[in-house]
């Protein structure tokens, strides 16, 4: 009867061990059999004291023997799984290849590369000039004499020391076009507050007819806010010739903003800015309520999207170019504006804060 149950233990461990794939599955196995409180080997040495004289000193044989069997054999399993372990920082073949993450293009980026693919299409050229500029070409040349008050319009972060020489003729050069002229290097004091500058540096460079759009970073003052960062990007352009007209600007603008954001209807508004006359801003029907008037666009039924405007004479004056013999239109155009309402995205911020969740919503 002892044997039996000795037996019986012997073969349930053999099962068990049969079945063990794993150090853990060894692991309880040992704490099931040997364990000195609840073991199952432990429990039949127990049952000793109520076995008559004669059986103990055989049955107490038999459970140890039984025991060093379990030992033995738990001791092989743990060599034979520890030989079989993969050394540290192998690749398991086995596994399925990881999937790439995609990349995307960023929508500021996006409605950039857009904007510029529809002016490259009506033959403008597209340039980049300096982030630090002087007084002359981000204000003085554009109707702005240090005690005009458009200057308050935008606040002006200023450079602690001046820094001599302009690099943009570098790009125009590299496109086969000619380089700065001497007259034209100043030392600059400030981070540009818009791209128009970059309107004198070309007028300056290259006789009329000019179609150009320059995009790039801009500075100011501001708030982080909702609506504004200090730090955005602007897109302006200019067109001159004669016989220029304020007919040829909302053409221009009715192709860029259908091709934009589908199909819109487009106002000019009166408006004000130093170095266009007459100025105008520009507007799209809301593309939420199709202009009978939300929310969003303030019950107008109409957006503001940018600013434009005939070239004022003074500038041409600046610049060499006869007022007398030629016209012309300018605009600026914020893209963050632009991607806001083209995505409906309600905090300026979301664009500079790399959130994977904000940013993995656009196309690849």
């Amino acid at each position: 009867m002892a044997d039996a149950s000795i037996d019986t233990l012997r073969s349930h461990f053999q099962a068990r061990l049969a079945a063990a794939a794993t150090e853990r599955d060894v692991k309880a196995i040992d704490d099931e059999f040997l364990s000195r409180k609840s073991g199952s080997v432990t429990a039949l040495m127990q049952t000793l004291k109520s076995l008559p004289a004669e059986e103990r000193r055989a049955f107490g044989a038999g459970v140890n023997a039984l025991k060093s069997e379990i030992e033995s054999a738990l001791a092989e399993r743990r060599t034979t799984l520890e030989a079989s372990r993969p050394p540290a920082g192998a690749v398991d073949v086995t596994l399925p290849g990881r999937e790439h993450a995609s990349g995307r293009i960023h929508p500021l980026m996006r409605v950039r590369q857009e904007v510029e693919d529809i002016f490259s299409r009506m033959g403008y050229e597209i340039l980049e000039g300096p982030e630090v500029e002087d007084d002359f070409h981000n204000f003085e040349a554009l109707n702005m004499p240090p005690d005009h008050p458009a200057r308050d319009m935008q606040d002006t972060l200023y450079l602690g020391g001046p820094i001599v020489g302009g690099t943009w003729g570098a790009h125009r050069a590299s496109q086969g076009g000619g380089n700065v002229p001497d007259a034209q290097v100043r030392a600059a004091t400030l981070l540009r507050t818009h791209t128009s500058a970059m309107q004198i540096r070309y007028m300056k460079t290259f006789p009329p007819p000019v179609r150009i759009l320059v995009p790039g970073r801009v500075y100011r003052r501001d708030n982080l806010d909702l609506t504004h960062t200090p730090m955005f990007q602007q897109c302006e352009g200019l067109v001159v010739g004669e016989g220029i007209s304020l007919a040829d600007l909302k053409g221009t603008f009715e192709a860029l903003l259908t091709g934009l954001f589908g199909d819109v209807k487009v106002r000019l508004r009166p408006s004000f800015f130093p170095y266009t006359e007459p100025s105008a801003e520009i507007d799209i029907s809301c593309r939420s309520c199709g202009g009978s008037g939300c929310g969003i666009c303030k019950h107008t039924g109409w957006l503001e999207i940018l600013g434009s405007g005939m070239v004022h004479p003074a500038v041409f004056e600046a610049v060499g170019y006869d007022p007398d013999k030629v016209t012309g239109f300018a605009f600026g155009m914020g893209m963050e504006r632009v991607a806001m309402l083209k995505y409906g995205v309600d905090d300026i911020r979301l664009f500079y804060e790399n959130d994977l969740r904000f940013l993995e919503q656009f196309p690849v």
